[in-house]
């Protein structure tokens, strides 16, 4: 069964609605909405400053709403705290710290932390979750290396590696392949794919348009603070959306898992010679 009809048969993991947000008295959101269901993959996207991040930060409970509801299998965020938050979701920061001395399995066993009581050491089944979640990002080949002598795609996977160790049914991740080169940023994005297919509820954030449409189920659009459109990549990217969100003119071609957005860079007849 694909993701898009799994999704469609079950109930919402997270409902957002008419969130909005102030930070030092600031308006940032006014009101943005979405949903994520198990095996689906959402994709925030918008220009810079529109409010992508402080969305799903709001959404994590790591920025608190000003206005609106943000629910997690029906129960309200203000009701969760700790632990409970973090057995349903994992939040994936666009930068990872990468402190001196610590290998990748170290890493990893933060991710177990919601699941141990104050004071109590790693069970057995803690430590096969660590290695479960080390098998699913692909970091397990390296899991004895230290953080320093990674690089940015494999530093990447091991946040999410730490993600998966929560073994929460939603994955958060903001621009994770914003600073990635295109091979890493194929293995990343592939990667989020593969585990939503296998039914994880997973929200990205991400500018790369064509990567976007290439492997989201559904595509939110954030201009100004508000959610202005969501659905389909290939219903909401359109010419005229592109023109009036991000001021370009471009289109994009393709279809799911293999897409290319077309843009025109120069003004027309402003063609420069060799």
């Amino acid at each position: 069964m694909e993701a898009a009809a799994r999704s469609e048969a079950g109930a919402a993991l997270l409902e957002a609605s008419a969130v909005a947000v102030e930070i030092g008295g600031t308006p940032i959101l006014h009101s943005a909405d979405l949903r994520l269901r198990a095996g689906e993959l959402v994709a925030v996207v918008g220009p810079n400053g529109a409010g992508k991040s402080t969305l799903v930060r709001a959404v994590s409970g790591l920025q608190r709403p000003s206005a609106g509801a943000v629910r997690w299998s029906g129960l309200d965020l203000d009701g969760l705290r700790g632990r409970d938050l973090a057995r349903r979701r994992a939040f994936v920061p666009q930068r990872m710290q990468v402190p001196a001395g610590v290998d990748v399995r170290e890493a990893v066993t933060v991710g177990r932390s919601s699941h141990l009581r104050p004071l109590r050491r790693l069970t057995g089944a803690d430590r096969a979750g660590v290695e479960r979640a080390m098998e699913r990002a692909r970091v397990t080949r390296f899991a004895g290396r230290s953080l320093t002598t990674l690089s940015g795609g494999e530093l990447q996977r091991v946040q999410i590696a730490i993600g998966l160790a929560q073994e929460a049914p939603v994955l958060i991740a903001d621009e994770p392949t914003s600073q990635l080169d295109l091979g890493a940023t194929i293995a990343v994005a592939g990667l989020l794919r593969e585990l939503a297919d296998d039914g994880l509820g997973v929200l990205l954030v991400v500018h790369d348009l064509a990567l976007a449409a290439a492997v989201a189920d559904t595509v939110v659009v954030v201009s100004a603070g508000r959610t202005v459109a969501d659905g389909a990549p290939a219903r909401v990217l359109t010419p005229r959306r592109l023109t009036d969100v991000w001021g370009a003119d471009a289109h994009l071609t393709g279809r799911a898992g293999r897409t290319a957005l077309h843009v025109a860079w120069l003004p027309r007849g402003d063609v420069r010679a060799p």
